[in-house]
């Protein structure tokens, strides 16, 4: 493990990104579990990952320091907002106004028909799917705070 985070850290980050939003997608296109908008966001640090790394392998000589940490503080932006929608799916607050559900009255007929056509999006305190009585953010909880530790560690090895 230590061998992998010590050389191998952008690879290892940028293939687990590429497995975690290849999970949604499957889960989204494969099973039909549409994403809310705050799902949407999550995926958000996983593509920002990617781009950051693919980024700094086209480029090279980059400070494997200043990425372990920039990637340790992407993934726990991640940790936060997954953090943030469990709560909203748990009711412990209430969520963004602009989160799904919501379809505001049309004031014409040609306002109705518009509305009539758009599928209404998922609302994001529902919960589509669990494992073990933990819905996908929580799982995503968990991933982003591994792998924020396993970058702020190794770049702490390298630093």
């Amino acid at each position: 493990m230590s061998y992998l985070l010590r050389f191998h850290l952008l690879t290892s980050v940028m293939l687990a990104s590429a497995g975690a939003l290849g999970v949604a997608l499957v889960a989204q296109y494969g099973y039909q579990l549409n994403p809310c908008e705050l799902c949407s966001y999550q995926r958000i640090p996983y593509g920002s990952i990617i781009l950051f790394g693919g980024l700094a392998l086209a480029f090279g000589g980059w400070n494997r320091a200043a990425v372990g940490y920039l990637f340790g503080v992407i993934f726990l932006v991640g940790a936060a907002l997954a953090f943030y929608h469990t709560g909203v799916e748990q009711h412990w607050w209430q969520s963004a106004t602009s989160c799904g559900g919501h379809q505001p009255m049309p004031r014409s007929l040609a306002e109705l028909k518009v509305g009539l056509t758009q599928s209404m999006s998922k609302q994001c305190d529902d919960i589509d799917w669990t494992l073990f009585g933990f819905s996908m953010s929580v799982y995503n909880i968990v991933a982003s705070l591994v792998l924020s530790t396993a970058c702020i560690f190794s770049a702490r090895l390298k630093g």
